[in-house]
Order: structure tokens, then sequence, then C-alpha cells
């Protein structure tokens, strides 16, 4: 998209026709300041230029106007100046002075010269590091990244103090440039896959990109699969341990989360906290997830199925209960479901969209209060109340939302082809879902893996937790070029 320009693209040794022209670029700019005054060392009239809640007035004031307008000597020879404001760039198109000032950078423009000085001023509105308010922890660290790109930089570089954790940015959107930085070890994440990232990246022409949701939904492989092909956590460990792994970490300037990549379909099922806890729990917890995930995708499809084709596998006492409580129920098996599904969506979403406090009451006494009157009303039989309430149980154990927002839809679906083919329809939908799995990939790397194509030595580390001595080797599926991790820790006890 084209970028609005001056009559010349390029500074004019005028100030005052710099100054005009800036005027003209940045029209109905309040807060646009333009510090006028005279430059003590060499008497040259300059301006300061900076957009007010951008940057820290106490750098400015203390550290750039302070030296330049009292102290005897700041000009070395070649023309810059000796400033304690960090890094200062030359700029002398109208294009990079822009980016600069609506990036937070203050602008000195000196009289006379045909280039500017950009000096790192920033300071805008940014809260302080907190607890992630999702991925909560209870043996992990408690901080959670920010809004600032190079805030949560620090924070990843904190776990990773070694000089072969790159970084490159780049810079997206035509309207607004969001840097994008991407953290990987040289050393240890596969080339190809750094090369395809950056192309996608590249290839984006979007005016901006406001949060790492939007982002991965540009450059992920299959746009169209509910899946998440890439991971977005808020925790500066879990990133720095997936980069360790041989993965890479995308950091999207004013987004409080990253993207994790490749993913695969079982590393939305891990946490932090499994490496926190003994291996024997974690494998447990793991394991319980994976049930879990089971529940919540085919528990209300199987209550259909049964209830509407197979009611003979049932128990006789059973059935005359089921059978007693489905007699008041004016609604086939399906309709019940759909209602008790789509009313415990609303109730979610309530939640969430509403005050903490305010959002737990609605959520518990919303729930009570519906789910007795419903049934007391003859519209739900208890049996359905108590299926939904498994499945909600189930996918509030899953530890990553985006899978849990998948497997939400995913209900749905199983939910049809039950009401139309029982037993058969489930199938023939988990051998559908089973093959597009397989069929996925996250930037050239199989989804499904190390499932399919089968690779036993990611086992150690997938639907289980091994101890920690005995994972010597990174996963295969981050395609890593160096697969050492960890020597021979095992150590020496009884039970040797």
């Amino acid at each position: 998209m084209p970028q609005r320009q001056t009559h010349n693209d390029f500074l004019d040794p005028s100030l005052a026709q710099n100054l005009t022209a800036l005027q003209h670029i940045f029209t109905q700019t309040p807060d646009l300041i333009i510090r006028e005054f005279t430059i003590k060392h060499t008497q040259e009239p300059a301006a300061l230029v900076y957009l007010m809640g951008l940057v820290d007035k106490n750098s400015i004031n203390n550290n750039v106007l302070r030296p330049l307008q009292f102290d005897a000597d700041v000009t070395d020879a070649d023309g810059s100046f000796r400033l304690s404001i960090g890094q200062i760039l030359r700029l002398n198109s109208w294009k990079h002075i822009e980016n600069a000032i609506l990036q937070g950078r203050s602008v000195l423009l000196v009289n006379g010269r045909s280039e500017s000085f950009a000096l790192d001023t920033q300071g805008w509105p940014q809260r302080a590091i907190e607890d992630p308010s999702i991925e909560a922890s209870l043996k992990g660290a408690h901080q959670g990244f920010v809004e600032t790109g190079t805030q949560n930089i620090a924070l990843i570089r904190r776990y990773i103090s070694n000089r072969e954790l790159k970084i490159k940015e780049l810079s997206i959107g035509s309207r607004t440039n969001t840097v994008v930085s991407i953290l990987y070890l040289a050393d240890v994440a596969h080339p190809e896959v750094i090369q395809e990232l950056e192309d996608r990246l590249g290839r984006l022409e979007v005016d901006t990109v406001i949060n790492t949701g939007e982002l991965a939904e540009h450059i992920e492989d299959n746009p169209y699969s509910p899946f998440p092909q890439f991971i977005l956590t808020e925790r500066p460990d879990a990133a720095a341990s997936q980069i360790l792994q041989g993965r890479f970490v995308v950091v999207l300037d004013r987004s409080p989360s990253v993207l994790v990549g490749p993913a695969t379909f079982t590393s939305f099922f891990q946490s932090i906290d499994d490496y926190s806890t003994r291996w024997s729990i974690a494998t447990f917890i793991r394991l319980l997830r994976m049930f879990a995930f089971l529940i919540a995708t085919f528990l209300p499809a199987f209550y259909i199925a049964v209830i509407s084709y197979h009611f003979e596998i049932i128990p006789i006492k059973l059935l005359l209960t089921i059978g007693e409580f489905r007699g008041r129920v004016p609604f086939p098996p399906f309709v019940e479901a759909v209602i008790m599904e789509i009313t415990l969506e609303m109730m979610r979403e309530a939640g969430v969209r509403l005050p903490a406090p305010v959002g737990q009451t609605v959520g518990i006494v919303g729930g009570i209060v519906i789910g007795q009157a419903i049934v007391q009303a003859g519209l739900i039989n208890n049996i359905m109340v108590i299926v939904v309430a498994f499945t909600a149980i189930a996918s509030f154990i899953l530890p990553n939302y985006d899978m849990v927002a998948a497997i939400r839809l995913i209900r749905f679906a199983m939910m049809i082809a039950a009401a139309m083919f029982g037993f058969v329809g489930i199938i023939i939908g988990m051998m559908t879902m089973i093959g597009h799995l397989i069929s996925l990939e996250s930037l050239g790397t199989p989804y499904s893996t190390p499932l399919a194509p089968m690779r036993f030595a990611d086992w150690k580390d997938a639907f289980i937790r091994m101890p920690i001595w005995k994972m010597r080797k990174r996963p295969v599926s981050a395609r890593p070029i160096q697969m050492q991790r960890q020597g021979d820790n095992r150590p020496e006890g009884d039970a040797e």
C-alpha cells in the first residue's frame, strides 16, 4: 500500500521547510510535539519532534534537551552528538523519520543538515510483569509475557543465556510496521524450518497484525482446520523450554503471548508443571488429559447413539431408570443434547466476558438454577445433565485453550453423526478426524508425530513423561540438527 509522501522524499537542509513538511505528514495530530531551540555548542537552530504519549519525558528533558541547550561540548567532529540516550540513528528520508516517530523515538532536526537523528526515548504506557492469567502453574515461574516485545525477549534471555540464541527481526504491515522477532538456537534449530517461517512472514501483505492469534492464522499450513497448528503461550519458561528442544518462538510486539512451532498434536497436552513434578505423577496426569480429550469429544455423541439406536447394550435396570426420566421429555436425544451444550457454551462465554467475581457467580449459581429448573420443567432429563457436566469437567482439564476450543467445535459434529447413524456415525467421525490429523502439518512437520509417522524415541515425552534423566535426546518432531540434549545423569543410589 503506497505511503503518503511530501513533495520530496528526502530532508531539506532548511529546518523551516522540514518542519513544514512534518506538519503536512502529521495532519490532525495534536499529540505531535515540536520543541524548537538552539544548540549551545554550535549555535545551530534545531527542533526535537516526538509523539507525546510514546516517549519518556524525563529521558527527553534530562538526556537530550538539557545537554544540547546547556552543555558546551556535545558535538563530535563528524557532526554526531554525545548523548546518554542509547542508540542514535541517522535518517535522511521522510519514510524512515515517520516510522521512527510512530515507534516512539524522538527525531532531532538541525538547520543546515540534510539528515536527522532518531533517539531512543521510547516510554509508552505498559503494565508490570505479572503471573500468567490463563496458563496458571503450581510450581513454575510466576512471570508472564507483557505487551512490549523487548521485555518479552529479555524474559526469554533470562532462561537461555547463551550466544547461540539468535534473533531475526522483521517488520509486518503497510500501515503500522509491527516488529516480529524470531528466536531460536542457531546450532539446534533446523535452518529449513526457520527459512520457511521467514518466507511466510515476508509474503504477508496486510495493514497490520494486532495479536499472535491473527498472525498464526496468516502463516499456518491449513487455515480451515479446527486444530491449532502453533502453540500460543504466555509463559517465558514454557517458551524457553520449546527453544531448547529445537523449536522457534515468534515474539510479536504489542502482544502478551508468543507463537511456538513446529507444533504436534501431543504438545497441546503438555504443561510446564509436568517437568516440576515426579515423573509418575506427570505421566498419570497426561494420561488423564488424553482420557479427558476422548470424554469431551465423544461422550455426548455416545449418549445420543445409545439412546437413539443401541439401547440394547444398556443394563435393564439402568434402561428402566433412563426410560422413566426420558418419558417426560418431549425432545429426541439429539435436540436435548444440543440444548444443553448450547446452554453450557453460553454460560462459559458469559463467565469469560464478565468480571471475575461476577463470572464465577454466574457459572456456579446459573448452572445450578438453570439445570434444576430445566429438569423440573421436563425439557431435559437428569442423565443428560450428568453427561454435559462430565463433558464440561473433561474439557477444563486440558491445558491449552486453543485445543479446548477445537474440541468444542468437533463435539457438535460428532453429535450430528451419532444422531444420523449411531455408533457407525461416531466411528466414521473418528476415522475422519484421525485422517485429518495425519494429513496436517506444522511448517512441514507432521502434526500427528510420534504416532504417524511412528517415532518411538519421542514417546518418552508424548503420552507419558519418562524421568528427566532418560530424555537424553531432543524430540525428533522439533527437527533439531543437534539431537543430544544431556548426558548420562542417572544418580547412583539404592535402585542400582
